[in-house]
């Protein structure tokens, strides 16, 4: 019975966990400004690919972290922008991520 006990305790805190961590989005009504220019250092090396837009969260808004030279995970990796997601709520910062790259037939 205690161990039942136990693991029903577990799996409500896992699951309370979960949801609470699944609904901290975050919308705004107005986008935060972008820098008029963002400066691009030279590519570290042939294989970097550049990350051009990312934004952070930042309390109850978003900071722009500006671009950055990024490394493949692995072979045929290509970078997927991040992307601004409107809703009734506002909008909201998709990050961008690496995903394999599709071949066409």
């Amino acid at each position: 019975m205690k161990k039942s006990l136990t693991r029903f305790l577990f799996l409500m805190a896992v699951l309370f966990t979960a949801s609470f961590s699944a609904s901290s989005q975050i919308y705004v009504k107005i986008r935060p400004p972008r820098p008029p220019v963002v400066v691009r250092p030279p590519q570290p090396s042939r294989v970097h690919v550049w990350v051009d837009e990312d934004w952070q969260r930042y309390g109850n808004s978003y900071r722009y972290s500006g671009g950055h030279w990024s490394n493949p995970p692995h072979r045929g990796y290509n970078w997927i922008p991040g992307h601004w997601q409107r809703s009734r709520y506002g909008e909201r910062w998709v990050p961008g991520h690496w995903g394999q790259q599709r071949r066409r037939h």
